[in-house]
Order: C-alpha cells, then structure tokens, then sequence
C-alpha cells in the first residue's frame, strides 16, 4: 500500500511539474504575439491584456503592469467560482504573461499590419491553447464572466466573453482608429481558431459506425488487417425490425481509406458513417491525460 502510494505522489508531482512547465511556455509564447506583433501597431485582440494596450498608450504605464493590475481585483472577484487549483495555476499564468510582456523586448516581426494581425492571432491562439491545455487561464475574463453567468443565468460564458472582447476591440478602434479596430476584429478571429485547435489536440481520427448483417466476419478483418477494436452494438431496422450489429470503430485518419475498402470487401451493403474526432485517447492512440 504504501508503495501504490509513492507511485501515485510521483504520478501527481509529474503531472503537476508538466502543467506548471506548460502554463510558462504558453505564457511566453502569448507575450511574444504582444510584444512582437500587436504593441507595434497598437492592435489590442480582447480581453484584459487588450484593455491594458489602449490604457498604456493613454497613461504611459507599462502594458504588463497595466494587465497585472487589471487582472487583480478579478481574480479575486472571482477565483471562488472557479477552484483554488485552477485560480492558482491561472494566477501564476497571468503573473508571467505581464512579467514577459514587460521585459521581453519590443521588436516589429511583421513589417505589415496584416502580417502582425494574422500572424499574431496565430501565435497568440497558440499560446493561450497550452494554457487552457495545463488547466489555466492567463486573465481574469474567464472568472469574472462566470462570476457575470450566476447573477444573470440566461447569458452563456462564450457570450460574455465574446461581448467583453466585441467591447475592447470597439475601444481600441475609438483610440487607435477604425483601421486598427478592424485588423484586431482578424487577429481574434484567428487567435480563437488557433486556440481551439490547440485545446482539442493533432491527435485526429475517423470514427465509423457500421451497420452490417457480416459483424462476424467483419470483426475478424478489421482485427487481422488493421490491428484495431470496435465495440459492438445491438441494433433494430425501424422499418423491417430486423436485428443487425451495429459496429462503432475509430481509426486513425491513415487508415480510413483502408477501413473502407474492407467494409466494401466485406459488405457491399453496409450502412456505413464516417465522422472527425478531434482526439482520441486511449489504447491504440495517445494517452489519458490527467488535468
């Protein structure tokens, strides 16, 4: 018993290590988008570092002090709503975020305003996935628009978020100009893509469902040809209430054009759905990750 134990604190202090790790990267590579990008040509793509870009450029303070100040009070406004694990790791995100965003050096990458905003976006996306991706936040959006949903239900977080962004980006074409209000309406539609991407993973794969009279023999060459699993179920024709299997299998996207050949090899007259899965975990594929 006491073995399992040490086993399952060496478990929990790597886990604890690589999110802490993931939190640092993710927070510098969302500094480089400001400091290399957007703070060049005064774009500011929503939220709290945004309001920080436009309050910098009126009050002459630093945009990481500014972020940091601003994150504060909603941090602890809100950090009840959302756990102290997550409120912990989110705060020592947002610390770094300002920390780097301040001493890493100013230097216009793009050269353009268009190639800052998408290639900001893109970085920015990327930085922000990892985050959320070790369990964190870099700002206290995230807080206070849960904080906003308990009091007024009917309004979704994605909505609240989206509504504090649409108001950032409206102040920051008010102070900067329409120009650069529009060039970061882009940069977070491509930072939100971006993100999303990372937060669902590569790990793409095709999930089949086949429904066949052939399970048996179908079974045996998707075991024999391509090494992988299914899981049967029972099904029912609605119309001629014939018993049939009904088989969900879950290949790598390489394989999909192999699967289909089978099912057609096997049983012209499957019935057969394909769909994207954004990741699979488990045997056959990447491993379970603990958040």
């Amino acid at each position: 018993m006491e073995k399992l134990r040490s086993i399952d604190w060496k478990k929990e202090g790597s886990q604890l290590m690589r999110d802490y790790l993931l939190v640092v990267v993710g927070a510098l590579v969302t500094a480089m988008s400001f400091c290399w990008f957007f703070l060049p040509y005064d774009i500011a793509p929503g939220g709290v570092t945004g309001i920080a870009t436009v309050l910098s450029s009126l009050t002459g303070l630093s945009v990481g002090l500014l972020s940091f100040l601003l994150n504060l009070p909603l941090f602890m406004i809100g950090w009840k709503q959302v756990g102290w694990r997550f409120a912990a790791r989110s705060f020592v995100a947002m610390m770094l975020l300002s920390l780097f965003i301040d001493v890493l050096p100013a230097h216009n990458m793009a050269g353009d305003m268009m190639l800052a905003s998408l290639f900001g976006g893109v970085l920015l996306g990327v930085g922000l996935g990892i985050v959320v991706r070790a369990g964190a936040t870099t700002g206290g959006t995230d807080m206070a628009a849960k904080v906003v949903h308990r009091m007024i239900g009917f309004l979704t977080i994605p909505t609240i978020l989206f509504a504090i962004d649409a108001v950032v980006v409206l102040i920051a074409g008010a102070v900067f100009g329409i120009q650069a209000g529009l060039w970061a309406l882009i940069a977070l539609f491509v930072s939100s893509k971006t993100m999303d991407v990372v937060i669902k993973g590569f790990n793409t794969a095709m999930q089949f469902l086949i429904i066949t009279r052939e399970s048996e023999k179908m079974v045996q060459r998707i075991h024999g040809d391509l090494d992988r699993g299914c899981t049967r179920l029972k099904a029912y024709g609605t119309y001629s209430g014939e018993a049939m299997d009904a088989l969900l299998c879950v290949v790598a996207r390489t394989e999909a054009a192999r699967l289909k050949k089978l099912i057609a090899e096997v049983d012209p007259n499957a019935f057969v759905t394909v769909c994207d899965v954004h990741e699979a975990l488990g045997e056959g594929f990447s491993g379970m990750m603990q958040e």
